[in-house]
């Protein structure tokens, strides 16, 4: 079944392609999901016109965003953990302390845009990503000192 897809659909495409998928995947996921819609002339032009008004959002976004990172990349972050003898934490610092630390900060960041790649489980500096949007991704940096 052709579909437009809405959204972007990982191993399908991004949004506003045209794609080829089972009749079953189209009926039973994207359609009821609302991440496609079948192809007709109609949804294609509907599309185009959604397409037009999505791009300007992303615009506004990505520049709120901008700003956003100006000012986030400019603070530091610390927190206080138990540790072991050698500097091993007990636990680890999770994306939620982060986030709760950002929030402290004046920042409300979605737990889920901040990217660790691995667990934080010693004491120490580390350079923390946060995703804003597709295309602005700062930097903050994170110190992690013992508690006392």
């Amino acid at each position: 079944m052709k579909v437009i897809l809405k959204d972007t659909v990982e191993n399908i495409g991004p949004r506003g392609t045209i794609a080829e998928v089972k009749d079953g995947y189209a009926r039973n996921y994207l359609i009821p999901k609302g991440l496609a819609m079948k192809y007709t002339e109609g949804a294609k032009k509907v599309l185009e016109q959604e397409h037009k008004m999505y791009e300007t959002k992303q615009l506004k976004a990505k520049e709120e965003a901008l700003a956003i990172s100006e000012k986030i990349s400019a603070i530091e972050l610390s927190i206080m953990k138990r540790a072991g003898d050698q500097d091993v934490l007990y636990g680890s610092v999770t994306p939620t302390d982060i986030s709760d630390l950002l929030e402290e900060k004046g920042f409300k960041v979605d737990k889920r845009k901040i990217l660790i790649t691995e667990p934080i489980r010693k004491l120490g500096e580390f350079e923390i990503k946060i995703r804003l949007h597709p295309e602005v991704v700062p930097s903050i940096k994170l110190k992690v000192l013992r508690e006392e």
